[in-house]
């Protein structure tokens, strides 16, 4: 199973993102939508579990969840949009991959055996940090493989 990670479009969906998108089973977006109509295009690609950012503050945006669990290819996947907003310890609730954006800051780690992805920003640059999005790849074996990908084409000037 493939699943696309975006976060903080900030209501723009760069054309270069969308190939990046292309075969995912599912998308997940980290919150700060910005656009309510994103996320009927993202839905053209692949089903979506989507969350609210800081900046999803009304309209339909405002509506999304704070956080989200999702299970895909048999495992518990946590979305917050902000991870230093995580209120419980995500081992002992069995989820295997905690998922928040935020700091537009692309990054991937694990911690006690639970696998963190911060997708970055996929909206408009902020400061010099690259536009990306991630990756993850369920195995059949059940492990979790995870990927940043830099948008193709955006120098930093940009």
């Amino acid at each position: 199973m493939r699943i696309a990670v975006v976060s903080d479009t900030h209501g723009l969906l760069r054309p270069e993102l969308l190939p990046l998108l292309g075969g995912a089973d599912h998308i997940l977006h980290c919150g700060d939508v910005g656009k309510i109509g994103i996320l009927t295009v993202l839905r053209a690609i692949a089903p979506v579990t989507a969350i609210r950012g800081n900046v999803d503050t009304y309209g339909e945006c405002a509506e999304l969840p704070e956080t989200e669990l999702v299970t895909l290819g048999g495992k518990d996947f946590y979305l917050l949009h902000d991870v230093g907003a995580l209120d419980l310890e995500p081992g002992a609730a069995g989820i295997a991959c905690v998922l928040a954006g935020h700091s537009h800051r692309p990054g991937i780690y694990r911690h006690r055996g639970v696998l963190y992805v911060n997708p970055g920003s996929c909206g408009p640059r902020r400061f010099r940090l690259p536009v990306t999005c991630a990756t993850i790849t369920v195995r059949e074996n059940g492990e979790l493989e995870a990927e940043i990908l830099e948008l193709p084409g955006l120098s930093v000037a940009e």
